[in-house]
This record gives C-alpha cells, structure tokens and sequence, in this order.
C-alpha cells in the first residue's frame, strides 16, 4: 500500500533521517520502534506531509507521490493521530472533528448530519466525549478520544498513531484496540508508534527499528523477542531496565493529612514521604494521584487537611512558595504545563531558577551564564541533540521530556514530584530517567512517583499509597510489593 526508499530529511546541519526505507501492507500493523531522536517523529511527519524530503521516493498504492502537503495527504486517504494535539481549544468537540471538512449544502451547515455522524463514530470507538463542551475543557484523555475519532472520521487508507494510548485508560486502549482490529481486517494499514512492549507485542505485524535516523531493520514481530527489540534499538543489550536502588529513610519531609481538594477529585488523602525513599502513588486514570500531586503544589485549590513540608505547615501552597521552600513538580502534560514550547531549551530549563546567584544579580539576569549553567543537566539527561538555543517544540517527545527534567537539576531540592515521569518515553530514555530518581534518593531527597506504569512502581518505590475515587485506601510496604497485591486494591477493596 505504501512505500517509501530512500528518504532522507536534513533540518540545517542536523541529519535527521538518512536513507531509510518503509513498507506498509494492506490490512497489517506496522509498528515504528526507536528510542527519542532515533527518527521516528521525522519519518511519520514526512509520511503525513507535514513537511518534505530532501531526498528519495514516495509511493501510495502504485502512485508516484511529490509534492506532499497535510491538506494533500488527507485528500488521498492518509490520516495521522500525533503524540501532541492538534485541536483548537476554543471549538466544541463538534466543531474540531469537522473544520476544514465541514458537511455543508448550499453555503450553509449541514448541523443535524453532523452531529449524527460524530455521534455515530463515537458509538462505534466506546468514546463518550460531550459533543458540545469546548476542547479546552476536556481531561487529555478526552482530547486523545476526540484525534482519534477526527482521524478516522475520513475513512483512511493508512492510518498513523504516535502514542494513542498514552493518556488513556486501559478500558479506553482495549476499545481503540478493537477499533484498530476492524480497520484492518477493512483493509487499512496502520502505523503504530509505541514505547510500550505489551503493545507492539499483541498489536503488530512487523516492527521497523530506526536509531540515529538510519534503518536497524524490519522484522516480523513473532520471530523475535523483546529482548532483541531492545538491543535493535539501543545498540546493547539491556540486561536490566531498573536500577538497583539503596533507601536510606530519614526525617519526614513531606506529610499530607486529611486534605480534600475544592473540586473534590481528592477526599481525606494522607500520606507521609521521607528523605532518602521512593514513595509510590498508584491508581487507575483519574483516581486523585495527579490531584493530589497538584494540590501540594499548590495548582488546585485545597479545601480542607494539611499540608507539612520539612516539619513546617504550608497554609495555602503556591507553585512559587512551593518551590522557594525546595519542593520541586514536574507535570504529567508536558505540553501544556510543563514547557513554553517556542522557547528555547536554555531558557525552559533556567525558568525556575532564576533567582540563583549564578543566574542573577539582583535585577539582572546574567545571561550570558546560563550556557554554562545548563550544560550539567542537559548532559546528565544525554538531550539529543545537544542544541540549547533549539525551541523545545522541534525535539522529539522524548528529549522534551528530558528538558522538563532538567530545571529540576539545577539546583538541590528536598522533595522531588514526579506525575507520569516516563510517558511517551522510549526503553532507552526511561533508564536515564529512572538512574535519575536512583541518584536523587542515594543523594538524600525525597522522591514521589505518581504513575499508570506498575512495574515502575514496584521496581523504584519502598511503599506505595493506592489511591481509587481519590481517596487513600492502601498503604503497600516493601515486603508486600507484588502486582497481585497493588491491583486488589485499584477498585478500593482491601486484601
């Protein structure tokens, strides 16, 4: 159905894709594997015809294709659902399924046929996503329901999905798995773009592996194990994901009592987190972990309970006080609240430390130190490609991730806040976010980990807190660790 020799994409003097060469069948999963920077982003891009190619050819079902645009690719049956969205905030989720292909008949909105086609395509996906609230509104897991359902409401050929599961439930993922099933068994080719193993595993044909823009190679995905995928990925084996991890518990320098949130997503929450431990916050989507994180943070309001940082009660948290006080939050969306995108990387990772003798003096900024400055950071957390002055939208997922992290290094705090540290992360990344968390810990802070991923929980925390209907209902110790254990209580009954 599709494919593609050759291709290659120079940004400036970056060669971002050399000679690569893809195939996609009828009816058959793709899946495009490789850590963050290995080129992935680039080659779906080009595909989707976000942009071009400096060299190589293109062909869609026996056709010769050049002069790709977005607008041109849609018209010829290509759909793409991408890691960061692409909605208008300010729409209702009717009007951003249909801009720039709205049902009109005579200069006029066909409104009624609209609305019973998106409601039907939502029926068919097992979405329930209010047809006339605005996007700005939406929880991100609805915002991923709406992509998806605006993909495939042009009836694709080939259809491309960049982390669709990211945000989602595991119901949600099971009910976009199924749609996935019935598109190809229609005929549609799929790329899939996924850091998680389960997934390639049970959903793909063939895995193509790219790392450093060049071509690993394509393999079928039952003839090789995913050890082997790593290996292609990373150029070495990985014997072991998740570092051993030495806990030195001491003083208490986090502890939340009785606190409930104004908009109640967080009930009566307690929880206590000492210096030189991991603590855990486990859960399913939208049981108050995140809530939680936020409200210490002081990002949503607070209406009741305590909230104590290094024996001192803070009466009303604020990000600036929070932060002042050595209390360090790095949000789950990246995207919306955890970088200024079209700024540079220099300045998203200085942004929060500003008042630092070696970034100020009084009122000026020395800003011809923060070069200097960075560079420790950003090399600790191996940014590819090294380019500080690069606004932070031109990077992959992956690597923007990485910036985020950063700010955290630039300077020492007591309590690290981590909500989803490693989504839509890839293996090799992962590691380096994890080692980070190691040297954090062994360095006497106080680390929390809020996160879906439960094999991280059990291989980075001493104790885990569960957490259902945003109420604490478990308190797992180091002894008890085990999937089995944890689960039991994800739907609030107690072993």
């Amino acid at each position: 159905m599709l494919e593609v020799t050759g291709l290659t994409k120079r940004f400036r003097n970056n060669l971002a894709l050399d000679n690569v060469n893809f195939t996609l069948e009828r009816g058959e999963v793709h899946a495009l594997l490789g850590e963050n920077g290995a080129g992935k982003s680039t080659l779906i891009n080009m595909i989707a015809g976000t942009f071009g190619w400096n060299s190589g050819s293109y062909r869609l079902k026996g056709q010769n294709i050049s002069g790709l645009t977005p607008q041109k690719a849609r018209d010829i049956g290509i759909a793409s659902v991408f890691q960061e969205f692409s909605l208008v905030p300010d729409l209702t989720v009717l009007e951003n399924l249909f801009l720039g292909r709205e049902d009109s008949k005579g200069g006029f909105l066909r409104r009624r046929q609209m609305r019973e086609t998106a409601a039907r395509l939502f029926d068919d996906l097992g979405f329930h996503v209010p047809l006339d609230d605005k996007v700005a509104l939406l929880s991100r897991a609805q915002k991923q329901m709406v992509e998806i359902a605006k993909a495939l409401r042009t009836s694709p050929d080939v259809l491309i999905l960049d982390e669709p599961t990211a945000s989602l439930t595991d119901g949600e993922a099971e009910k976009l798995f199924a749609a996935m099933a019935r598109l190809k068994a229609k005929g549609v080719g799929i790329i899939y773009v996924s850091h998680r193993m389960s997934e390639i595993r049970n959903l793909s044909d063939r895995v193509t592996v790219l790392r450093g823009g060049k071509l690993i190679g394509t393999v079928r995905t039952a003839e090789i194990s995913d050890e082997g995928l790593i290996e292609m990925m990373v150029g070495r084996p990985v014997e072991q994901l998740f570092p051993t991890i030495h806990y030195n518990p001491g003083a208490v320098r986090l502890e939340v009592s009785g606190l409930n949130t104004a908009d109640g997503t967080v009930v009566d929450a307690s929880i206590v987190a000492r210096a030189g431990e991991v603590v855990g916050l486990a859960g399913l989507v939208g049981c108050g972990r995140s809530e939680l994180c936020r409200a210490v943070f002081g990002l949503d309001a607070i209406s009741a309970g305590s909230v104590r940082l290094a024996g001192k009660t803070v009466d009303k948290p604020t990000p600036h006080g929070m932060l002042a006080d050595n209390l360090c939050y790095f949000p789950a969306d990246r995207g919306a609240e955890g970088l200024a995108l079209i700024r540079p990387v220099r300045e998203n990772t200085t942004m929060s430390s500003l008042d630092l003798p070696s970034m100020s003096a009084g009122p000026v900024l020395k800003f011809w130190s923060e070069k200097d400055t960075i560079a420790k950071p950003l090399a600790d957390l191996a940014l590819r490609p090294m380019a500080p002055e690069r606004p932070v939208m031109a990077f992959s997922g992956g690597n923007q991730q990485k910036v985020m992290l950063a700010r955290g290094l630039m300077k020492s705090f007591d309590v690290y806040l981590f909500d989803e540290p490693t989504v839509g992360i890839d293996v090799g990344a992962k590691a380096d976010v994890y080692n980070l968390i190691k040297s954090l810990v062994e360095g006497g802070a106080c680390v929390i980990v809020s996160t879906s991923e439960l094999p991280e929980l059990i291989n980075l925390a001493s104790r885990i807190y569960v957490m259902h209907e945003g109420r604490v209902v478990a308190e797992v110790g180091s002894e008890e660790k085990s999937e089995a254990r944890i689960l039991s209580h994800y739907f609030g009954g107690h072993a």
